[in-house]
């Protein structure tokens, strides 16, 4: 007869189930790769991952959250949502961390992003700003030398001559798939280094401004001109495997890739490549942009101590240690720990690892626009509004990559919209 246990039989201690949020980039891939590392140190906990691409996990995170929906233990979230949420008592305090995890050591502009009130919100799993990266062999046939700091223009001029689609390489790839932390994230840097902002101090939106124009005006034409087919598809992932596979001249994106592009095993141009800083033009405030891929946990979880515990391994010296150990130093989280750029084993191949740490330290969120602004953020504005302003912004740049319209209609529709929204919000007056 099932129903009763033979005498000394154990009981199975119950399991806790974590729905886990994350985006399909290389490092969280990696992290789900090590993963069962921590489950059977920790029988009691599995994971569940749900994984999706950064625009979809962005709506689904934002709705959950927001409708108490309790459909994730743990998110993967970043400096815009989190100072936002935990104003709101979203999100469940990240404190009495165990001294082992050295929360010291984290780096202090993305602590300080990832914190409310003095205390973190969310445990950083990489961080990043924004760089160029080049084909220094294409260079060297034209017998042309890239600035240190280029601008824009020299930019443009380099793609233009660099551009060679009869043997397979396009001038230069940028993001072109709409979404506030997608085209919006390069496009508001762009945006920022021609003196341009989102709004000026009494909130009004400034997006049909002439800044505004030439800013976009020159990425719309670099995209058409010298970027790749259908462009308007692609995002990190997408320019991140073109750049690898030697089908880009120029790239200017993540410094996450760095490590990706140097030492990574699909990487045909890691004894190719060169970089340089994010591109600037009549300003270099606001050209790196800062971000942040952190572990939150909503406070709709029912598995809130267990969803501390992943988050605290999955964002540890220990993990990234056990990074280096599968799969090299170089591929290791960047962005996060002191700890990580004073290692001697992180440094002897990663080349590009001081231009990271500083292009990371120099973002400031408070500082990030020629005139001055109302609001925190590099490539985004801190209000909670920002997310349909940036998205709408975004799909309407990617209809003109398109072909479907002129700039100026798209900055006039992106502006008129994001006036009605700071109206009903109540940031301007009608």
């Amino acid at each position: 007869m099932a129903g009763a246990l033979a005498p000394g039989a154990a009981v199975s201690d119950p399991v806790t189930v974590l729905n886990i949020a994350t985006i399909n980039n290389p490092d969280m891939i990696e992290l789900q790769k090590l993963a069962p590392r921590f489950e059977r140190e920790n029988p009691d906990i599995r994971l569940n991952w749900i994984v999706m691409d950064e625009g979809v996990l962005r709506q689904r995170v934002t709705t959950d959250i927001t409708t108490s929906g309790g459909q994730f233990d743990l998110m993967t979230i970043g400096l815009y949502e989190v100072p936002i949420w935990a104003q709101k008592e979203w999100l469940v305090p990240m404190t009495d961390l165990p001294a082992s995890y050295d929360e010291a050591d984290l780096l202090q502009s993305v602590r300080e992003g990832l914190s409310s009130g003095g205390r973190l919100y969310a445990l950083p799993f990489y961080a990043e700003s924004s760089m160029t990266y080049y084909r220094k062999d294409l260079f060297e046939q034209k017998k042309l030398a890239m600035p240190i700091r280029p601008t824009w223009d020299d930019i443009a001029s380099f793609a233009a001559q660099l551009h060679d689609p009869a043997n397979g390489v396009n001038g230069i790839c940028l993001r072109g798939r709409p979404g506030w932390g997608e085209n919006m994230a390069l496009i508001g840097t762009m945006v920022n280094t021609y003196g341009g902002r989102w709004f000026d101090e009494q909130w009004q939106p400034q997006i049909d401004s002439p800044e505004w124009k030439q800013a976009v005006g020159l990425y719309v034409d670099l995209m058409r001109n010298q970027g790749p087919a259908d462009a308007v598809s692609n995002g990190f992932n997408e320019n991140l495997a073109l750049f690898s596979a030697g089908k880009c001249a120029i790239w200017v994106d993540a410094t996450v890739a760095a490590g990706i592009l140097y030492r990574g095993k699909d990487s045909r141009v890691a004894d190719k490549i060169a970089f340089a800083a994010a591109p600037v033009a009549t300003t270099d405030k606001g050209a790196h942009w800062l971000w942040t891929w952190a572990l939150g946990i909503p406070h709709s979880s029912k598995s809130k101590e267990a969803a501390k515990k992943f988050a605290i391994w999955a964002t540890s010296k220990e993990y990234i240690r056990l990074v280096a150990g599968d799969s090299g130093w170089a591929l290791v989280p960047p962005g996060t720990r002191m700890s990580t750029y004073a290692s001697a084993e992180y440094r002897k191949v990663a080349p590009f690892s001081d231009f990271v740490l500083n292009a990371i330290r120099s973002a400031d969120p408070d500082d990030a626009t020629l005139k001055p602004v109302p609001y925190i953020g590099v490539q985004f504005a801190s209000i909670p509004e920002f997310q349909s302003i940036g998205t709408f912004t975004g799909q309407a740049i990617a209809r003109t990559l398109s072909g479907r319209g002129s700039v100026d209609s798209a900055l006039q529709a992106s502006q008129a919209i994001t006036v009605r929204l700071m109206q009903q919000g109540r940031y301007i007056r009608y």
